[in-house]
């Protein structure tokens, strides 16, 4: 068998950086900025028991988009958050441990399925 993880990961954040087929959107609120990701569900589902317990509580709009506020996280937080999910990789080389402990704490409330793995780099 012959295993291509590198091509899988590098088409799921592509797929993340594209701005068709998606069905959620989550808005990310800091006190001055605002970012609006664009995600698919499946995909959130999969990755995150905070998602999927989530997704299933929030109705759809009438172009059966789903969308879900995040005013406790921070848009670079959730940047490393959201490549972690669909990707599988974390990069925070020059990163301060303070936002290390922090981007913890918010892995672990959504629930992140194997992120203590990368816990153990620490």
């Amino acid at each position: 068998m012959v295993v291509f993880f590198k091509n899988l990961s590098n088409d799921y954040l592509e797929l993340l950086n594209d701005n068709e087929d998606f069905n959620v959107i989550i808005q990310v609120n800091e006190s001055t900025n605002n970012k609006i990701f664009k995600v698919h569900s499946a995909i959130l589902r999969k990755r995150s028991l905070y998602f999927r317990n989530e997704l299933t509580n929030i109705n759809s709009d009438k172009n059966n988009i789903k969308t879900i506020n995040l005013n406790h996280v921070s848009i670079e937080q959730f940047e490393i958050i959201i490549k972690y999910i669909y990707g599988g990789v974390v990069s925070l080389d020059g990163i301060d441990v303070s936002f290390i402990f922090e981007i913890m704490l918010v892995a672990y409330e959504f629930f992140l399925k194997n992120w203590e793995n990368f816990l153990k780099l620490f």
